[in-house]
C-alpha cells in the first residue's frame, strides 16, 4: 500500500507540474488567439470571416486524417514499454508514418482546393484551402513531435511552441501585414496563418533535436515495434477522425445550409470551447501518467489522481460557464465588440454541452491510458453519428440553434460514455464527496443569483463575476471540509513550483482539511 501511495504521490506531482504549465500556456494561447481573432474579425467583413473560419474547420478534417492516430499512440506507448531501445523504435516508427502522411494530405488539399471551393464556398474558400495545405502538413508533424515529449511526461514542447509561439507568430504576421492600420485582407490573413504554422514547426524541430537526447540517450532502436504501434494507432485514427466529425460536423453542415451564419456561430463556439481548456490540459498530461496505474493495476492510485485533479479543473470551467450562460449577450460583446451578441441562444446551448464534458473529467485520455481504444472508438462513433443526424435534422429549420444542439449533445456524449465505462471497469471516477459538495454549493446559489442580474451591466463587471465564482468555489471546498489526501500532494508540488512555502494555505489545510479528509 505504501508503494501505491508513493506511486500516486509521484503521479499527482507530475500531473500538477504538467497541468500547471499547460494551464499557464493555455491561458496565453487563449489570450493571444483572442487578440488574433479580434484582429481578423474586425478587419475582415462578416462574409470573409465566415470563409476564413470555415476553411480552418474544414482543413481540421484532413489534419485528423493525416495524423493516423499516431500522436496518441506514441504518447501512450513510450511510458508503457520498459526499454529505451523500444522507445527509440516507437519514435522512429511514428515519424516514418507521420511525415509521408503529412505530405500526402498537403498535396491532396492543393489538388482538391478548387473543386472544394466551388462546392462549399467560393473563390476565397478555395484559395484558403490551397494555402492551408502547408499549415495542415506542419500541424501534423508538430503534433507528432509534441507527442514524443508527452510520452516522457514533458509538456513543454506543446506549451511553448504549439500553445504560445504559434498564436504569437500569427499576431506578429497579422500586424506585419497591416492589421492595426486597416490594411489586412483575406489573402494576407491566410498568409499570416500559414507562416505562423511553418515557423512554429521549424522551432519545434530545433527544440526536438536539442532536448530529446536528454530524455532518451542515443542507441539502437528495437525492431518490430512498428506493427504494434500501427495496431494500437488504428482505432485511435478512427477516434481522431470521428472526434473531428463530432466536434465540427455541425459547423460544416451549417456552412452548407446557412453559409452566412458560420461567422457568427464561430464566435459562440470559440467562447464555449474555453470551458474545455482546463480539462484538455489535464487530459494531455494525465494520459502518460495514468499508464503507470494501468500497468500496475493500482485502481486506488488511479482514482485518487483522477478525482483530485478533476476537482480543481472546475476552477477553469465553472466560472466562465455561469457568466456565459446567464449573460451571453454581454459576454459576446465583451470579447468581440458591439457587432456581436444579438443571437445568444447558441452560446447558452454550447456552454451546457462543454460544461458537462468537463465535469466528468478527462475520461477519454484515461481510456487511452488503459488501452481501451476500441471502447473509445465506439463511443466516438456514437457521438459522430448523433452529431450528423442532429445537424441534418435541426440545422435547416433552426440554423445556429440547431447546430449548437448537435455540438452540445455530441461533445457531452463521448466523455459521459467513457466515464461510465471507467467507473464500471476500474472504479475510476470523479464523483466523490470532496468534488460534488463544493460543486453544488457553488453552482446552485450563484446560478440563481446570476439569473437575476440585468443584461445591461457594464462590460468590465464580467471579469469580476468570473473571479467571484472561483472564490466561492474555494470557500466551499474549505468550509465543507472537501479536501482529500491528494490535495496535500498537490500543495507540496505547488510549493515546489513556486519555490517557497505557502504557510497561509497550509494553515487553511490544517484547520479545514483534517476534519474530513476523504479519498
Amino acid at each position: 500500500m505504501a508503494q501505491g501511495s508513493s506511486e500516486a504521490r509521484e503521479a499527482l506531482g507530475s500531473v500538477t507540474r504538467g497541468t500547471f504549465l499547460l494551464l499557464v500556456a493555455t491561458l496565453g494561447w487563449v489570450t493571444f488567439n483572442f487578440v488574433a481573432r479580434v484582429l481578423v474579425v474586425r478587419e475582415l467583413s462578416t462574409t470573409e470571416w465566415g470563409e476564413f473560419y470555415y476553411a480552418i474547420s474544414f482543413t481540421g478534417l484532413l489534419a485528423a486524417l493525416g495524423n493516423l492516430g499516431i500522436p496518441q499512440a506514441v504518447a501512450r506507448s513510450i511510458p508503457f514499454v520498459r526499454e529505451d531501445s523500444e522507445r527509440r523504435g516507437i519514435i522512429r516508427a511514428g515519424f516514418l508514418l507521420l511525415v509521408p502522411a503529412s505530405l500526402v494530405v498537403g498535396v491532396f488539399l492543393v489538388l482538391t482546393s478548387s473543386p472544394f471551393g466551388r462546392l462549399f464556398g467560393g473563390s476565397m474558400f478555395g484559395f484558403a484551402l490551397e494555402l492551408f495545405s502547408v499549415a495542415v502538413a506542419s500541424s501534423i508533424i508538430a503534433s507528432g513531435i509534441a507527442a514524443v515529449f508527452q510520452g516522457f511526461e514533458d509538456v513543454r514542447a506543446n506549451a511553448y511552441f504549439i500553445q504560445i509561439l504559434n498564436p504569437v507568430l500569427f499576431i506578429a504576421f497579422l500586424l506585419g501585414f497591416g492589421a492595426a492600420r486597416g490594411l489586412l485582407t483575406f489573402r494576407t490573413a491566410v498568409f499570416a496563418y500559414v507562416l505562423s504554422n511553418v515557423a512554429m514547426l521549424l522551432g519545434l524541430v530545433a527544440y526536438y533535436f536539442y532536448r530529446i537526447p536528454r530524455a532518451l540517450p542515443r542507441g539502437p532502436a528495437a525492431h518490430g515495434v512498428g506493427s504494434r504501434l500501427r495496431a494500437f494507432a488504428l482505432p485511435l485514427f478512427a477516434v481522431s477522425l470521428l472526434s473531428y466529425v463530432a466536434n465540427t460536423g455541425d459547423t460544416l453542415f451549417l456552412g452548407y445550409f446557412h453559409p452566412l451564419a458560420v461567422g457568427e456561430y464561430g464566435v459562440s463556439i470559440a467562447l464555449s470551447r474555453l470551458l474545455l481548456v482546463g480539462i484538455g490540459s489535464l487530459g494531455y498530461i494525465l494520459l502518460p501518467v495514468m499508464v503507470r496505474f494501468a500497468r500496475s493495476g493500482d485502481s486506488d492510485g488511479a482514482a485518487l489522481t483522477y478525482g483530485t485533479a478533476t476537482k480543481w479543473m472546475v476552477l477553469a470551467s465553472l466560472p466562465p460557464f455561469l457568466v456565459f450562460f446567464f449573460l451571453p449577450g454581454l459576454s459576446l460583446r465583451f470579447v468581440y465588440g458591439s457587432g456581436y451578441g444579438v443571437t445568444v441562444e447558441p452560446l447558452r446551448i454550447l456552454c451546457v454541452g462543454a460544461l458537462f464534458a468537463t465535469l466528468v473529467g478527462p475520461a477519454t485520455s484515461a481510456q487511452v491510458s488503459y488501452g481501451e481504444t476500441h471502447a473509445l472508438l465506439y463511443n466516438t462513433l456514437i457521438a459522430a453519428v448523433v452529431n450528423v443526424l442532429l445537424a441534418i435534422w435541426l440545422i435547416p429549420p433552426y440554423g445556429q440553434t440547431g447546430a449548437a444542439i448537435a455540438w452540445a449533445v455530441a461533445t457531452a456524449l463521448v466523455p459521459f460514455l467513457s466515464a461510465t465505462q471507467l467507473a464500471l471497469g476500474h472504479s475510476v471516477h470523479a464523483f466523490q464527496r470532496h468534488y460534488l459538495v463544493p460543486l453544488l454549493l457553488t453552482s446552485i446559489p450563484l446560478g440563481l443569483a446570476y439569473a437575476l442580474l440585468p443584461q445591461s451591466l457594464p462590460l468590465l463587471v464580467l471579469p469580476v463575476l468570473v473571479a467571484g465564482v472561483a472564490v466561492v468555489f474555494l470557500l466551499a471546498v474549505l468550509l465543507s471540509g472537501s479536501i482529500d489526501r491528494g490535495d496535500r500532494v498537490l500543495l507540496g508540488e505547488l510549493e515546489r513550483l513556486l519555490g517557497r512555502k505557502l504557510p497561509g494555505v497550509r494553515w487553511l489545510y490544517g484547520h479545514f482539511g483534517n476534519r474530513r479528509a476523504t479519498r
